[in-house]
């Protein structure tokens, strides 16, 4: 190694060697699961260590840029929203009081996605049957019925609807915000029974007009289907503050 290099801090030597890895991926046009070069080979191709090649390697495989597969090798990772999740998971379980604030920038972002692929839906939508998304929301009223919560089928309605505008991009946007919901809402407590059937009913409302192409239904179911989550933040969030000012008397 040069006397230059070793007087290069090894965070600033990984950091290049990060950001010189994804622009090898970037300029050869790699894809998810396409295979990288050896250790051996990004040593010599980028001109640096061994060590800095594997820092920046375990780097980019946290972030789902890079999948190691031991004995196999490196490739291109999903390059997926998890670390988003998984980020703004740990910061809600983190610190107890900080999970409604959490929770509602979560929902607000939702609610923006949702609203802005309403034109889109209600006109490749128009006119369509989607037994896919009945099903679901007929799993969503059952539960509903019994007074049972129904994330998973929640989530599910919402990727699917998503995926029809035909935007990779945005389908993962919508599905990483409703991962982070769903880590962090089940400690709240804010799924009550009428809570729960309102909401169904809601998404039977989207789904109605959206079939129908009827946009402004569309928004305006969109918008109500947010309000019970958000009355209940705000009746969570005045409770936790008349808790924390008895405690302060």
């Amino acid at each position: 190694m040069s006397p230059i290099a070793t007087r290069i801090p090894a965070q600033h030597r990984t950091e290049s060697t990060v950001q010189q890895i994804k622009a090898y991926i970037v300029r050869n046009r790699l894809l998810p699961g396409d295979p990288l070069p050896t250790e051996a080979e990004l040593c010599e191709a980028l001109g640096v260590s061994r060590t800095s090649v594997r820092e920046a390697v375990r780097r980019l495989a946290a972030l789902d840029i890079v999948d190691v597969r031991h004995g196999y090798g490196s490739f291109v990772g999903d390059l997926s929203l998890a670390p988003l999740v998984e980020g703004l998971g740990f910061r809600s379980a983190l610190n107890a009081g900080d999970d409604l604030r959490t929770l509602r920038e979560v929902v607000e972002v939702r609610m923006a996605l949702d609203l802005a692929m309403a034109d889109s839906l209600a006109a490749i939508m128009k006119g369509t049957v989607n037994s896919d998304l009945d099903e679901l929301v007929a799993t969503m009223e059952t539960n509903a019925a019994r007074g049972e919560p129904f994330l998973e089928a929640d989530r599910t309605f919402h990727s699917v609807l998503a995926l029809k505008i035909g935007n990779q991009l945005f389908a993962q946007l919508i599905t990483a915000f409703w991962e982070i919901h769903t880590v962090v809402i089940p400690r709240l407590g804010v799924d009550t029974p009428a809570v729960l059937q309102t909401t169904a009913g809601l998404h039977r409302a989207m789904l109605e007009a959206a079939e129908a192409g009827d946009v402004v239904a569309l928004r305006a179911a969109t918008t109500a289907h947010y309000g019970p989550i958000q009355d209940s933040l705000a009746r969570a969030t005045m409770q936790r503050q008349g808790e924390s000012a008895a405690w302060a008397a």
